[in-house]
């Protein structure tokens, strides 16, 4: 089986797209597939598959596959792959999508500029509830709580995510801790796991272990939950500018508490995986 594919990344953190808009799939094991095509020696290799599909109710939907198979809610930086690509080639002409997700309704911005397209995402609230989170532990918050070696601080920007900040981040905090983390008893979904230091006031530097997939170059979601995890402890102010190993994401808190995310989304080639 012949299967089309696009190859975007936002900022390194880069996905396999299959457009249903152009192109007629089989029934397929998307999880299966998931796996296969994300593997970096025998398939394409990619951090998970993204479908781009039509809907009755919004612009575009958005089906997300990790790099293991596993479904996940939502990604920042496929969302944004998406916004670019679905207006590029006038599949969705419009500056504001509204991209249908499981994590819900994500409008999304293209911003134009004399050199390319950058893709502000309204990210809506972060949810700080342990049990919508979901965190199995008997308090309402988990905020700068002693757990394993750390002080975790947890949060729902749409998927869970465990936010540490530190002096100095290591190889064997995201590598080893990061990992262990994912997987941990009070998470009954996993969890992403970042590891942030505090560069000043509108300035954080991160990297993440992400879940099903491992370490990637960045993550949407990730900086937003850095950022929100930040701005509760009285880290940060109301923008923050975080910087991953893939590049710059711009954080803002916009007047309705809503958690905006400003960044890039490149093309990087097509082609035909053969399944």
């Amino acid at each position: 089986m012949k299967i089309p594919f696009i190859k975007m990344q936002g900022l390194g953190n880069d996905y396999i797209f299959l457009d249903f808009f152009n192109n007629s799939f089989p029934r397929i094991d998307f999880m299966k597939l998931a796996n296969d095509i994300s593997n970096r020696h025998f398939g394409v290799g990619a951090d998970g598959l993204v479908l781009v599909m039509p809907t009755a109710r919004f612009d575009v939907k958005m089906r997300m596959f990790n790099a293991d198979g596993t479904e996940a809610e939502m990604c920042g930086n496929a969302i944004r792959c998406i916004a670019k690509y679905v207006y590029q080639h006038n599949i969705v002409r419009k500056s504001i999508l509204k991209i249908d997700t499981l994590a819900g309704e994500i409008v999304a911005e293209i911003l134009l500029d004399k050199k390319d397209i950058r893709i502000a995402v309204d990210m809506g609230k972060p949810i700080f509830s342990a049990k919508e989170i979901p965190v199995k532990i008997d308090r309402d918050t988990v905020i700068n709580y002693p757990y394993y070696k750390y002080h975790i601080n947890c949060v729902s920007v749409g998927n869970p995510h465990c936010v540490i900040f530190v002096d100095k981040i290591t190889d064997d905090m995201v590598l080893k801790h990061g990992a262990k983390l994912e997987k941990a008893d009070i998470f009954p979904k996993r969890i992403n796991v970042e590891f942030a230091r505090i560069i000043n006031r509108d300035e954080i530097k991160m990297r993440v272990w992400e879940r099903g997939t491992g370490e990637t170059l960045s993550c949407g979601t990730g900086a937003v939950a850095v950022a929100a995890s930040a701005y509760i402890n009285n880290l940060v102010d109301k923008k923050v500018t975080v910087h991953l190993l893939g590049g710059v994401l711009e954080i803002e808190i916009m007047n309705n508490g809503n958690f905006r995310m400003i960044g890039p989304a490149e093309e990087v080639f097509y082609g035909e995986y053969l399944w």
